[in-house]
């Protein structure tokens, strides 16, 4: 029978596959195995995967057929996560190497799994399309002292046509309330001092439970209360469900960060509709100006999607043309690719890829000068920075970032990692603040 003594996890996708790594290498290290970054000598290896991006998953596919290629030993080879979740046992009849396959909602079972694998030598796959058993978050092995991600609510119930999610994630379901404060409270009891709540959409918590009646505002004031807790932020709102009681609490609780991530996705009415948003243009901006009027120091973040099926030159141009009203803080931009499962890849992919790189070139250029002439306004301002390392370019730098989300370097000692400072800016280069840390009663601006 093989035995276990190391392991090596790699992660791609988004901040629920690093946090679900995360869980992953705490329940190894409990299991007694010892973490290695040597993909070439680790008796496990296991792929946290996406299939959110077509790049993504080539990555990893890539990445597990060259090691069992190269590897002459005999390692226990496992892939998890959203790729693990859409393809299941195809996986195990396309790489022979592979040992298990576990889903995004049977992650609880890995230790189950692994056993017997050990014990028959079977190729197991592990896949349910619903969340069902509470993972032990507390199991969660954080390589980062300072900042964590906290789950509050797993899959999603929207079925964007273009997205996989909801095939590869299931249906939404919130955690329990008092599990969340309480794993919160115990991580600001180890020195934590900012928390990222997670979700594919956090805007619907809590609606799936209205026996709690506690949806994702009233979350945010209970955590609120928890002492010593600097930042609080949340990862990712869809437009329709952010409410004023969410933007009031955005304004009124001190820990939560003036930042949101709401994708637009489009600017033309019909390709919104094509894409199952369920807003029009007019209902997005509409919340944008509400956000921006009770929040006013707000910065907003974004993702948005050329090329989409039947996506004409005049209807990139009203994305184009929105970005330049709204003038994202932060945004993400793709190319349309389909995603096999999703009702998007059942449509003919008209756009040729000369044409959506045309238009995401156009879009990268528009948002570079938004954010130039952003960082331009904020400059000889004083902001409030998280202490969060050591520059990695000059090691008499610290770095951290503002309440809205903006990189800043300022000449400091290690001592001050974990601390909150404020930082008066005099300068930028890309997408990077310079300053000089001021005294700490300095006037701030978020």
């Amino acid at each position: 029978m093989r035995t276990l003594q190391t392991f090596c996890i790699r992660t791609y996708g988004c901040q629920m596959n690093e946090l679900d790594s995360e869980v992953m290498k705490g329940m190894l290290e409990r299991r007694g195995l010892t973490r290695t970054d040597d993909e070439t000598t680790a008796d496990l290896l296991i792929f946290n995967t996406c299939s959110v991006r077509d790049l993504a998953e080539r990555k990893a596919l890539g990445k597990v057929g060259r090691l069992s290629r190269s590897r002459k030993d005999r390692p226990v080879i496992g892939i998890t996560g959203c790729m693990a979740s859409a393809k299941k046992e195809t996986l195990l009849e396309k790489l022979p190497h592979i040992d298990f396959v576990i889903g995004t909602n049977n992650i609880h079972s890995l230790n189950e799994v692994l056993d017997e694998v050990l014990s028959s030598g079977s190729r197991i796959t592990r896949v349910d399309p619903l969340f069902s058993t509470e993972l032990d978050y507390t199991a969660a092995q954080r390589d980062d002292p300072i900042k964590a991600c906290v789950s509050i609510i797993r899959g999603c119930n929207k079925h964007c046509t273009y997205c996989i999610v909801p095939y590869t994630r299931g249906p939404e379901v919130s955690r329990e309330p008092d599990a969340i404060v309480d794993e919160c409270r115990q991580l600001v009891d180890k020195g934590y001092r900012e928390i990222t709540l997670l979700g594919q959409n956090v805007n619907s918590y809590g609606k799936d439970r209205q026996e709690w009646g506690t949806l994702f505002h009233d979350l945010l004031y209970r955590l609120d209360r928890i002492p010593n807790l600097s930042r609080i932020r949340f990862l990712t709102s869809h437009p329709v469900d952010i409410s004023k009681d969410l933007m009031e609490a955005i304004r009124d609780l001190p820990s939560i960060c003036e930042f949101v991530h709401f994708p637009l996705q489009a600017g033309s009415n019909r390709i919104l509709h094509k894409m199952h948003r369920s807003y029009t243009r007019e209902e997005y901006e509409d919340k944008v100006a509400s956000l921006r009027e009770i929040v006013p120091q707000v910065a907003l973040g974004t993702d948005i999607i050329v090329g989409f099926p039947t996506e004409t030159d005049d209807e990139f141009e009203e994305t184009l043309q929105a970005m330049k009203r709204i003038r994202f803080s932060t945004a993400f931009l793709f190319s349309y690719s389909p995603r096999k499962g999703t009702p998007a890849s059942r449509w003919k992919d008209d756009v040729s890829e000369e044409v959506k790189e045309q238009r995401l070139q156009k879009l990268i250029e528009e948002q570079e000068t938004i954010s130039y002439n952003e960082m331009q306004m904020l400059l000889h301002q004083t902001v409030e920075v998280l202490v969060e390392g050591v520059s990695i370019k000059d090691k008499a730098m610290v770095k951290g970032r503002t309440r809205t989300w903006k990189n800043v370097v300022f000449p400091g000692r290690l001592e001050q990692i974990g601390t909150v400072v404020s930082v008066k800016l005099h300068s930028f280069t890309n997408q990077t603040y310079v300053g000089e840390q001021v005294k700490q009663d300095a006037f701030l601006i978020q």
